[in-house]
């Protein structure tokens, strides 16, 4: 992942009297229809770190542990590293071993579609860091080819390297042309391997102005690739800005140049990780926030189009205890296992959402997102404050006996339809039997 980000922060609008607001009229709509479920559309997963460390491993991850926590969460992937310089061990032929019996053990276990991160240089091999000569890249394309044939039977999509262009910052030899030079070479070697298996690219951490993004757009290596997939954090940008919607906006923005560059408004897009740390540290959130952001950004994926194909939040678990270092609080597991609130989040969020056949966003007032789904049988509705400050009060309008509502994850009393009903930046989520209009009055509560 990647600490830092320059976001584009977004406005909010101060209300001044109660609005009354249909689903149908918004001041901004997107909208997905499909004829399968949400959760035959796109993956949701959760990243992991069984591939480092050996057989131990400093962050404490356990298989058997993360294998139950991701059935819980009820997610269908999860992505982990893959490093060449444990699947290739001197001395022994390509394949797992006890250095990435963590890794294997989660893979075969079939708790969910892997995304396999091919990457990282060998030790043992010159100017593998990046492979920089036809020798090494050579010499990697044979660990891709070992490495996709151990996992074939498990689904894999695979991803080429993790966050090349933040290398950059250190090594010039992290440049576009390196970078498409060696994916160009592993490409057809992993094709020919797993044909069915997507090769990603881009893999792209913190990029401001996309200006590396850019530069690879204008290659063609992405007519060659199955997708590209981009890492998007904000959790060091100012507090107003570290929000699910600033997130999705820059998703939307990346998507938009992806489209444009490739002459596909469906080209896939894999956000591979994206999340907010908790703890003490400067760019921490609070675990509530944190928790209310996923809810937020797995809500609103049933309203992207066909171009996203999957999202992975970052992590499964805490990387460690100190509360002041950043990289060690991006669980939504502590680190002893315990639960974060972004557990039970993830979980009924997707639960609530992952049958959504056709689903439409809107916002109603401005600062308010409202998705309205439908899933079989029910109408679903789902709102949400965009600001962390800014609270509403929301009620049914007209009668609707048979709606359920409740706020994600929330034990209080459910508050009956068309009573007014608090609105946060935790989501409201409205479910009725059958075709309804699910019309909703909204005012500002401070």
């Amino acid at each position: 992942m990647t600490e830092t980000t320059r976001p584009v922060l977004r406005g909010f609008h101060v209300l001044a009297v109660a609005l009354v607001a249909a689903i149908g009229v918004a001041s901004s709509s997107s909208s997905a229809q499909n004829a399968q479920p949400l959760d035959e559309r796109i993956l949701l997963g959760v990243g992991t770190h069984q591939g480092l460390g050996g057989p131990i491993g400093g962050r404490g991850y356990v298989p058997s542990i993360a294998v139950k926590q991701l059935k819980d969460l009820g997610v269908t992937s999860f992505r982990d590293d893959f490093p060449w310089s444990d699947f290739e061990i001197p001395g022994r032929a390509f394949g797992f071993n006890p250095q990435l019996s963590r890794l294997e053990a989660q893979v075969k276990s079939g708790v969910g579609r892997p995304v396999l991160i091919l990457g990282f240089g060998h030790h043992l091999v010159p100017n593998s860091d990046p492979p920089t000569t036809d020798d090494a890249r050579r010499r990697f394309v044979n660990y891709a080819t070992a490495a996709a044939l151990s996992v074939a039977p498990q689904r894999p999509i695979f991803e080429m390297w993790n966050e090349y262009n933040l290398g950059a910052r250190r090594n010039p030899d992290f440049n576009v042309e390196n970078y498409v030079a060696l994916a160009k070479a592993v490409q057809p070697a992993v094709k020919r391997a797993v044909p069915s298996a997507p090769f990603v690219v881009g893999v792209l951490g913190d990029d401001p102005g996309f200006k590396w993004t850019d530069a690879l757009l204008k290659t063609d290596l992405l007519k060659i690739a199955d997708g590209i997939s981009i890492h998007i954090y904000n959790h060091c940008a100012a507090p107003a800005g570290r929000i699910a919607a600033e997130a999705i906006q820059r998703l939307e923005t990346f998507q938009q140049r992806v489209a444009q560059a490739t002459g596909n408004p469906n080209y896939p897009v894999y956000l591979t990780e994206t999340g907010w740390p908790t703890g003490e540290a400067k760019c921490s959130v609070n675990e509530q926030l944190s928790a209310d952001n996923m809810a937020q950004i797995i809500l609103w994926s049933s309203t992207a189009g066909s171009w996203l194909k999957g999202i992975w939040i970052y992590e499964l678990k805490d990387s460690g205890t100190k509360l002041t270092e950043l990289e060690h609080n991006f669980g939504i597991y502590h680190f002893d296992n315990t639960p974060k609130p972004a557990v039970c989040s993830i979980r009924e969020s997707w639960a609530f959402i992952r049958t959504s056949q056709t689903a439409e966003r809107t916002k109603p007032v401005p600062g308010v997102v409202l998705i309205r789904s439908q899933s079989g049988a029910e109408t679903k509705a789902a709102l949400w404050s965009e600001n962390p400050t800014k609270r509403f009060e929301v009620r049914l309008k007209g009668s609707e006996p048979n709606a359920e509502v409740s706020h994600v994850c929330q034990q209080a009393p459910r508050p009956a339809p068309g009573a007014w009903t608090e609105l946060s930046t935790t989501p409201l989520l409205v479910t009725a039997k059958g075709q309804a209009a699910l019309d909703f009055e909204i005012r500002p509560a401070n």
